[in-house]
């Protein structure tokens, strides 16, 4: 089991709370500092914060350059280095502040967790990903199954993502009443979509041709007629899982909420495609 430096832990709930109720940061960055400061910690052995010096945050830096993916094998990217060590020279420059830390921390320690110019360079480097055309998103449409409600919902999940290009996050928290099939739009509403930066907008549906749009109306005819759902109710409910012969959990229906995660939806995908 790993074993925690007690001051350490009381330090980082004091920042993780100035984070949260200062600054307005949600639980996903919050988490994101959180895991930096861990492997740092891994890399000093967990060693007192009150001993820190610049020359462990050197040495860090010389280790995560040389780190893996766990999942991919390869070696981290320089935006993942540029995260972690942003991460960590913003959390001792707040340290350097406190009593207690002032004596033993300069301001300038900080800056040595920071990149080269050219490796920020290749960190902010956009680069295109690769996506399925158009002629592919149809044939995969086209050759999904239908037989159930399940499958009618994973395509018409695709259809839409394809026609709104929106993101998962928001894909797996529409409602029905966010949708306008009549003039073609679709309501980001933050107050229930799950939105990047919580902004609420509207978009509208992208002439994409193919069978693409009428899938999708389908089954917003589907959720009103057949299901009886309401404005309030998900557009992509997630999945009821009840049991099956052998006494093992098999998907059931529909559950009339939607999903919590996006790892279901990215299984969608990976299905289909």
């Amino acid at each position: 089991m790993t074993k925690h430096n007690p001051a350490n832990e009381r330090i980082k709930r004091q920042y993780f709370a100035y984070l949260k109720e200062a600054k307005g940061r949600d639980e996903a960055t919050i988490d994101g500092v959180a895991k930096a400061l861990a492997r740092f910690e891994d890399s000093t052995r967990r060693r007192d914060f009150k001993r820190f010096h610049r020359e462990q945050a050197v040495a860090f830096k010389h280790g995560l350059a040389k780190a893996v993916n766990v999942r991919t094998g390869e070696r981290i990217s320089k935006a993942t280095m540029l995260s972690t060590l942003r991460e960590l020279r913003a959390f001792f420059f707040w340290l350097a502040h406190l009593p207690g830390f002032k004596s033993h921390i300069a301001y300038a320690d900080a800056d040595y967790f920071n990149l080269s110019d050219k490796d920020v360079a290749v960190a902010r480097a956009k680069r295109e990903k690769r996506v399925p055309t158009l002629a592919q998103v149809h044939h995969v449409l086209a050759t999904m199954p239908t037989g159930m409600a399940l499958e009618r919902r994973d395509r018409a999940l695709i259809a839409f993502a394809a026609l709104t290009g929106a993101r998962v996050a928001a894909l797996a928290s529409f409602q029905l009443g966010h949708v306008n099939l009549a003039e073609g739009h679709v309501d980001h509403d933050a107050r229930t979509v799950r939105t990047k930066f919580a902004k609420t907008f509207r978009t509208f549906s992208m002439p994409i041709g193919g069978d693409a749009l009428a899938i999708f109306s389908e089954w917003v005819a589907e959720l009103e007629r057949e299901h009886l759902w309401s404005s309030n109710d998900p557009l992509f409910p997630a999945t009821r899982m009840g049991l099956g012969q052998d006494g093992g959990f098999v998907p059931a229906g529909l559950l009339r909420s939607g999903w919590a995660t996006t790892q279901p939806i990215n299984a969608v995908f990976r299905r289909a495609f």
